[in-house]
C-alpha cells in the first residue's frame, strides 16, 4: 500500500512523509516554499511525487538532531519541480545537494592495455 495518494496536495503528501516516516510533528512553510506551491499549482503539477531532499545525518531537517528524533518541526524552504524527472523536491534545513553518484565511479573502468589502448570508455 503506498503511503500517499498522487492526488492528494502537495502539502498533504509532504506531511505524511514527514511525519510517518521521519517522526515530524508538522511541517512549516517558508515564503519562498509558499511561493512553489503557487507555482506548482498554476501549472497543474500537483499530481507529481515528492523526494524530500534534507541533511543525511538524521531524519528531520537539523543535522544535530541524531538517532530518531521526535516531535520536531521541519521547515521547507523551497520546492523545485523535477518535470523530467517526474516528482518534486521539497528542500528542507539548510543542506548543501549534490547529484547522486554510483556506487563504482565510471572511471575505474577505464584503464590503458597493453598494446597502449584506452579501454573502458564505452
Amino acid at each position: 500500500v503506498p503511503l500517499y495518494d498522487w492526488n492528494w496536495d502537495v502539502e498533504k503528501k509532504i506531511e505524511t512523509v514527514a511525519t510517518k516516516i521521519y517522526g515530524a510533528e508538522y511541517v512549516d512553510y517558508t515564503a519562498q516554499a509558499r511561493k512553489d506551491l503557487k507555482k506548482i499549482s498554476t501549472l497543474g503539477l500537483e499530481k507529481l511525487p515528492v523526494c524530500i531532499a534534507k541533511t543525511q545525518k538524521s531524519l528531520s531537517d537539523n543535522p544535530t538532531l541524531l538517532g530518531r528524533p521526535k516531535d520536531f518541526i521541519v521547515t521547507v524552504r523551497e520546492i523545485e519541480i523535477a518535470t523530467g524527472a517526474g516528482f518534486l523536491i521539497p528542500i528542507t534545513g539548510n543542506i548543501m545537494r549534490m547529484p547522486g553518484l554510483p556506487a563504482h565511479p565510471a572511471s575505474e573502468r577505464i584503464n590503458i592495455d597493453n598494446e597502449g589502448n584506452i579501454v573502458g570508455l564505452i
